[in-house]
């Protein structure tokens, strides 16, 4: 077997923690994997990985191999993209938040596959990690600041947010004049942070800079669309991007709160691993992600 095909198996396995998923990946047969590794441990003299029951992991060895591996394949792919045709081609996986996907990427992707043929989308939605390698995902896009990671973040946009409760939530508990007021009996939909688990402050601008307030509340959520809906049901001030609540604000469905100092803007990320050079395919749909946000406003 081509030793660079040998690499190609070892890495994905390393990747994915699995035999099985990896042959699946490579579209290969399950015993050709596992043969795979047995010469190629074999040809080094060396234990690669360590099996269990569960999963599938690196030894000592193994992981000193597989850092020689992806610089080497990652060369190799990105010397053979310089001389063969540029039509970006093969099977894309990418995750997206559901309200970016629904809203931005989905009705725009018809345009996108008629321009490239030869890619393959698959799209998985949530609000969460994605741990890109383990999972075999090439990359993510996600709105809102970026906990520190060892993925590199290429920002796409910037998003208008905007304070809002529903009408009864007013009629309840009054339309705040100021920020201080919030203190007065108001309460806030938590949103929790994926990384930490802690809700998230709500933000406002001020001339003295941001502002942040951190209300108590009945809800605490961990995704968008849980989010707008605890405020549709009159749970609490929630502060969200605009675009995906624009109708909802010119019927009344929900009123926006301090205009006068709104949320700052929400930037929107695609992110992939830094220690893998991007292929043609993720280049080109990072780039067309880019015309898509630019070109919506």
């Amino acid at each position: 077997m081509d030793r660079f095909q040998e690499m190609q198996i070892f890495t994905r396995i390393v990747d994915r923690r699995s035999f099985t998923q990896a042959a699946e990946d490579l579209n290969l047969p399950r015993a050709t994997v596992t043969n795979s590794i047995k010469r190629l441990e074999a040809r080094l003299g060396v234990r690669l990985l360590e099996r269990t029951t569960r999963q599938v992991k690196p030894t000592l060895d193994g992981d000193a191999y597989y850092q020689r591996c992806v610089r080497l394949l990652a060369d190799l792919e990105e010397t053979e993209e310089g001389f063969r045709d540029t039509d970006p081609k093969g099977l894309l996986r990418v995750n997206v938040q559901e309200t970016l996907a629904n809203h931005f990427v989905v009705p725009r992707l018809p345009a996108f596959l008629a321009r490239y043929p030869r890619i393959e989308v698959s799209i998985g939605s949530g609000d969460q990690y994605v741990d890109l390698v383990r999972e075999g995902v090439d990359c993510v896009l996600r709105a809102g600041e970026l906990a520190n990671s060892s993925m590199i973040a290429r920002r796409v946009a910037l998003l208008d947010q905007v304070t809002c409760a529903s009408p009864v939530y007013i009629e309840r508990h009054g339309d705040p004049a100021s920020i201080d007021e919030l203190a007065d009996g108001h309460h806030a939909v938590n949103y929790l942070s994926p990384a930490s688990g802690r809700p998230h402050p709500l933000e406002f601008a001020t001339p003295d800079g941001i502002r942040r307030v951190t209300l108590p509340g009945p809800v605490a959520v961990n995704s968008a669309a849980l989010y707008t809906g605890s405020a549709l049901a009159g749970l609490g001030i929630v502060q969200v991007p605009r675009y995906p609540i624009r109708e909802r604000l010119a019927n009344g469905e929900l009123r926006q709160l301090l205009p006068d100092c709104p949320p700052p803007s929400m930037p929107v990320s695609v992110l992939y691993p830094q220690n893998r050079q991007l292929s043609l395919r993720v280049r080109t749909f990072a780039d067309w992600l880019v015309q898509v946000f630019a070109q919506a406003g």
